[in-house]
């Protein structure tokens, strides 16, 4: 099993519970317990956590994990990659960027675990370089990020971000790339989030991380119908000549 399985639901006490099998290979030594631990995080709008248990399956090499936490105070804007522009307000885009500068201010010994795999030099290297080899891939400046910020992970019209259960150390610039990713296939609102994240994308990591998202549209495993292609290889042909140039 690649990803975690999981189900959600409201409480009877205006809560909402989560419950997560993640394969014990898939926890790594920080544990699975990224809801409980982005508690300690200030200053970005994100749903309380409440409560947690966790325990481990009799019959199978797996953790199960349920969470409590406040109800979200808006729906998702969307699927994880949008189709159509959400015309979300100032006031979202606003709270984006002050709950991501909060996020990257702050501490923790955790490493961000994108799709359950730990966020390594190496992972980042490979990824980039099953598409755009020779490319020099080294980063210097890693932060807090959610790890995985897609449009299904984020609410509207209030903003809220909710699943932390893969945040950690990352990169510079992986959450706005995430998001500029998940938003290619309307190019406005792909736009808008490079305008809104620019101090992020347009650093040396930026342009890193948005060929790390590049290179999983572009790669492999890539939908030949996927909308995103065109314009996912247009900007990865552009931040591959300022990343040779710099």
């Amino acid at each position: 099993m690649r990803k975690r399985r999981s189900v959600g639901a409201r409480t009877d006490r205006d809560t909402w519970v989560r419950i997560e099998r993640r394969g014990l290979d898939r926890i790594g030594v920080q544990g699975g317990d990224g809801t409980a631990s982005a508690e300690a995080l200030r200053g970005i709008a994100k749903p309380a956590w409440l409560a947690g248990v966790a325990w481990r399956d009799e019959a199978e090499p797996v953790m199960w994990r349920a969470d409590e936490t406040g109800l979200l105070p808006g729906a998702p804007v969307g699927s994880a990659v949008v189709a159509e522009d959400p015309r979300l307000t100032e006031e979202w885009w606003a709270s984006l960027s002050a709950s991501l500068e909060a996020l990257a201010a702050q501490h923790t010994n955790r490493i961000a675990t994108p799709d359950t795999e730990t966020l390594t030099q190496e992972l980042i290297t490979g990824t980039i370089h099953s598409v755009f080899p020779g490319v020099d891939t080294a980063v210097a400046d890693w932060r807090p990020a959610h790890a995985d910020l897609n449009w299904a992970n984020v609410t509207a019209p209030v903003f809220c971000v909710f699943d932390w259960e893969d945040w950690g150390m990352a990169p510079r610039g992986l959450d706005a790339a995430n998001l500029w990713g998940a938003s290619l296939a309307v190019p406005a609102l792909a736009d808008r989030v490079r305008r809104e994240r620019c101090s992020d994308l347009a650093s040396r990591d930026g342009k890193l991380m948005s060929l790390f998202v590049a290179a999983k549209i572009l790669g492999p495993y890539s939908d030949p119908e996927d909308p995103r292609l065109v314009p996912a290889r247009k900007t990865a042909e552009q931040l591959l000549q300022e990343l040779q140039a710099s």
